[in-house]
């Protein structure tokens, strides 16, 4: 077998890891920033998403089901993104909300276009979260955090991630059940040129 090992150890310890994380996240969510969150974007007439690097996979994933939920949402920096206006809210996903990329562009829309600013980290006191007009804390493991255990198994930036992924699914579950809307309803809006 060479050096082939049998999966297990690594996986189980960082699924384990991911599930008391969440529910750390789950005991210190301030359930008011997400009302503030949902009803941003009930009230935007369009909402953009952004994020760097994984964060934009994130970012990607939630314009999905917010588009699947019925809303006009675009992704920043797709070629067929409008202009943003004031009427519209930027949802801008980083973990250190220090991205400099996230920060120039949610400044950008913020200051010289007046549209609202919603940001999601895990960073209260970051750059990206002092300009936020509803900020959304996940409770995460920095970039640079010493925690070697967590770093072997999760490393960089994986369980702000990953937390924020599974936190703007839940969203989706709340908007579907406030509206009550249907897996069908969804699918209805499901593409089909795959």
């Amino acid at each position: 077998m060479g050096g082939l090992q049998l999966v297990g150890e690594a996986l189980f310890k960082f699924l384990d890891t991911i599930e008391k994380h969440v529910r750390e996240v789950r005991k210190e969510l301030d359930l008011r920033q997400v009302e503030e969150l949902i009803k941003a974007i009930d009230e935007a007439k369009s909402v953009f998403v952004l994020g760097a690097g994984r964060s934009g996979f994130v970012a990607k994933a939630f314009a999905m089901r917010l588009m699947h939920l019925g809303y006009n949402v675009y992704v920043v920096g797709e070629t067929v993104t409008p202009r943003i206006r004031k009427e519209d809210l930027l949802i801008a996903i980083s973990g250190s909300g220090e991205t400099t990329s996230v920060v120039s562009i949610s400044r950008k829309a913020k200051e010289l276009i007046g549209s609202k600013l919603a940001v999601i980290t895990q960073n209260k006191d970051s750059t990206l979260a002092k300009m936020g007009d509803v900020v959304v804390v996940l409770k995460g493991k920095s970039k640079t955090e010493k925690n070697e255990e967590i770093a072997k198994i999760a490393p960089l930036g994986t369980m702000f991630e990953l937390t924020a992924l599974i936190f703007l699914d839940g969203l989706t579950a709340e908007i579907m059940n406030r509206k009550n809307l249907t897996e069908k309803d969804l699918e209805a809006r499901h593409a089909v040129l795959e």
